[in-house]
């Protein structure tokens, strides 16, 4: 009996590699110091909790370090017949888990001067609740790029949204911020739903959850269960595309963005769509790619769908309407968000799968360091202008010339114009994709939106310089947020500089 049982018992050991799962687990064990030391530390020294926070994040970014250039797979089920780890640590998942840590960390600084006002203005926020949630969203968000079967991405899924909710809804005294996250915690839940059916099919069919242990077992699958299985596929895929912000997923954006503290809807913007963007790849391309049929056309058809209304909505904002310049980033996050799935159902479609996420991958690490300098350069006009309308930064460059610079610097970036040569190298990769795949109707409409977006990107711009309507305002800047600005400045210019830094990954591999 004991000859008999040994391979079954070995089959179950699993390996555990702590360096690999380092990222993650400093993160959540960060977040779990702070909420214990909330409990001790006197209100007034809050603040403390930020500082720990920030390093915490920063330390779980440094331990990316040791992960470059080596590939490790951990939570490994060994059997004679193949072997299936739930967690590989390859160049796919560094590249997202530096943009999702580093996202974090500037979250942290710019959410660090928004506590300190909500406090000086007498409606303070709950420091320790603030940064436990922040910390166990980054947490989750970095554990999804990483997860190779379909339960720990489910689960990273939802630790990364589970706090975000809390997160939109955390001014207590704020109307907009409980409808937010009411509309937010209501339409994600049903996704989340629909994608825990769809994931029940792909088990009922194939007997797993490991992605490659899927991908062969769906080469192969019982005619009577074919349709089971395609119903599988497109299932899965919803929870991933709400994440992403796609057209018809996308109608918690503009509300959820303006009741949300500014550096949370900052956080959704970038953070949010890596988890989306990163358990789309994984499920479609290393899970189902023998259904190709199935997710390509869906997810082109999303991608001009998203990309388009995105971009019309963008461009219909009035610059006199309160939060118009949040709900122009909202709107504008959604059109963006499309020109990420396009190089994804290019995939679907192209000989080479890797080189169109790569493409994704490169277009996402632009998006995140622009995008989160834009809402940087809000978050400082909201501490005079707390409306933040675009009709507040008129005049911006006469009391403020550098941030009117960075600001149209990467409005320029996020519109593909010179000198932003970032973002213009970032959409030729993506349109490349397009028509590499075969997909010329899809570059046609990408073509057509990217003309809309130049429309209310350079009025945006144009409004930063001219003359101010009475005296300039007196912008009030803190020196975290002002690093942030700083931060993200710098990154935007050194990787239009060297464009080379983020393009390497359309050509190289990026799965083990």
């Amino acid at each position: 009996m004991t000859a008999v049982a040994a391979p079954s018992v070995a089959s179950l050991v699993q390996s555990v590699d702590w360096v690999a799962i380092a990222p993650p687990t400093i993160a959540a064990v960060v977040a779990l110091v702070v909420l214990v030391a909330d409990l001790f530390v006197g209100e007034r020294r809050k603040p403390v909790l930020g500082w720990i926070s920030v390093a915490g994040l920063a330390a779980a970014a440094l331990a990316l370090i040791p992960l470059i250039g080596d590939e490790r797979s951990t939570f490994c089920l060994t059997s004679t017949s193949y072997d299936a780890c739930s967690y590989t640590a390859d160049r796919f998942t560094l590249v997202v888990q530096f943009l999702v840590l580093a996202g974090a960390l500037l979250t942290a600084l710019l959410s660090i001067s928004t506590l300190k006002d909500a406090k000086n203005a007498n409606k303070p926020l709950p420091e320790g609740e603030f940064w436990f949630l922040l910390l166990s969203s980054a947490a989750g968000a970095a554990l999804l790029p990483a997860s190779r079967d379909l339960a720990t991405l489910v689960v990273a899924l939802e630790v990364a949204s589970l706090p975000a909710f809390a997160l939109v809804g955390i001014k207590r005294d704020d109307r907009r911020s409980s409808d937010a996250a009411l509309k937010f915690f209501l339409s994600s839940v049903t996704a989340t739903a629909v994608t825990l059916l769809g994931v029940s099919f792909v088990y009922a069919t194939t007997g797993s959850l490991h992605l490659t242990r899927i991908a062969s077992e769906l080469t192969h699958v019982d005619g009577q269960f074919h349709t089971l299985a395609q119903a599988g596929v497109a299932l899965t895929l919803v929870g991933f595309a709400f994440k992403t912000a796609a057209v018809p997923f996308h109608f918690w954006v503009p509300d959820t963005y303006v009741g949300a503290p500014l550096p949370i809807a900052a956080y959704l913007s970038v953070i949010g769509k890596a988890v989306g963007f990163s358990g789309l790849i994984l499920v479609t391309v290393v899970a189902f790619p023998s259904y190709a049929d199935v997710w390509g056309p869906a997810l082109a058809v999303l991608a001009a769908l998203t990309m388009t209304i995105g971009n019309v909505a963008a461009l219909r904002q009035q610059a006199t309407r309160a939060y118009s310049a949040v709900r122009l980033l909202a709107w504008s996050s959604v059109g963006q968000a499309g020109y990420l799935l396009v190089p994804i159902a290019a995939a679907a479609y192209s000989h080479d799968p890797q080189k169109s996420i790569g493409s994704t991958l490169a277009y996402a690490l632009m998006y995140a360091a622009v995008n989160l300098g834009a809402f940087a350069v809000a978050g400082l006009v909201a501490r005079t202008k707390p409306l933040n309308r675009l009709s507040d930064y008129r005049g911006l460059y006469a009391s403020r010339p550098l941030a009117a610079l960075v600001l149209g610097f990467f409005l320029l970036c996020l519109a593909g114009l010179p000198p932003g040569i970032i973002g213009l190298f970032a959409k030729v990769t993506v349109f490349s994709a397009a028509v590499d795949a075969g997909l010329g109707w899809l570059a046609v409409v990408m073509a057509v939106n990217v003309v809309i977006a130049l429309y209310y990107y350079l009025q945006w711009t144009a409004t930063l310089f001219r003359a101010p309507e009475g005296e300039p305002a007196a912008y009030r800047a803190s020196w975290p947020l002002t690093a942030a600005i700083a931060l993200t400045a710098v990154i935007g210019a050194a990787l239009s500089g060297a464009p080379q830094l983020i393009l390497h990954f359309v050509d190289s591999g990026l799965f083990s």
